[in-house]
């Protein structure tokens, strides 16, 4: 039975598996609200011992096309980006494997969301980027888990560029797991489930957490000297406040480089 209780989300649990739905017209944009039902919607589930799986899609054609940019801005900035975390905190610690489902764009916040899933099935409209930079800033979840899903240079040329790839590059480098027809991707899904659905919930719980435990204690140190530059250094720029008002603003950034 799918929640009532979200606006920008839609959340159930259905024979042994979470279905989380990005819900949020027209372009599922992360706010504030949206990021704090996402958080509670896993925070249910972080103790259900009886899960074979998490599956995250999105309604529309845009998985996400990332945090809104209006919550990056003044006294918003720093708990945005903590609850924000927190999302990635609470999907490692969930007692499952979870499954992204990319059949749109998934840019920024998105794209973080999605390549941080365990498996990503993707159809050929999915593309995938961080254009941060473009905005005078760096994506932080991104900046730890890129290199461990692709490696040092290709971490350093998506982020330094902005650029957007698409499906099939993406599966090249090891960000996607597969990529397939929309008439597949059901059919595909549902034989990835039947799978883990035969699996005993014990040998999926402790696989999964010994091959993330490595990546959580990495995350979890990482992640705080990483937020450190993104307040102390990068935020309070002006570049960076340059970025964030002209994104608003429709209009190409003047850059300062300070």
């Amino acid at each position: 039975m799918v929640s009532n209780n979200y606006e920008t989300i839609k959340f159930y649990v259905e024979e042994g598996v979470a279905f989380l739905v990005l819900s949020r017209p027209p372009v599922n944009v992360m706010n504030i609200q949206m990021m704090e039902e996402i958080s509670d919607a896993l925070f249910s589930i972080r103790s259900n011992r009886n899960l074979h799986a998490l599956v995250i899609r999105a309604e529309g054609k845009v998985f996400s096309a990332g945090v809104s940019v209006e919550d990056h801005m003044g006294d918003k900035a720093e708990p945005m980006l903590h609850l924000f975390h927190k999302m990635f905190h609470l999907l490692i610690e969930i007692p499952c494997p979870t499954i992204a489902v990319v059949e749109g764009p998934a840019i920024g916040g998105g794209c973080e969301l999605a390549t941080f899933c365990d498996i990503v099935y993707a159809t050929e409209k999915a593309k995938f980027g961080q254009p941060e930079i473009n905005l005078g800033l760096f994506p932080p979840v991104s900046v730890v888990t890129f290199p461990w899903l692709t490696g040092f240079n290709r971490t350093m040329e998506l982020l330094l560029t902005g650029e957007t790839i698409d499906a099939h590059k993406a599966y090249e480098w090891g960000f996607v797991n597969r990529v397939l027809s929309p008439e597949d991707l059901e059919t595909n899904l549902k034989q990835l489930l039947s799978k883990l659905k035969n699996k005993s919930t014990v040998a999926l719980r402790l696989t999964r957490k010994a091959v993330r435990e490595a990546m959580a204690s990495s995350f979890a140190s990482s992640i705080g000297k990483v937020e450190q530059i993104y307040f102390r250094d990068l935020i309070q720029s002006e570049d960076a406040q340059e970025g964030l008002r002209s994104f608003i603003e429709k209009r190409e950034p003047v850059w300062k480089n300070s």
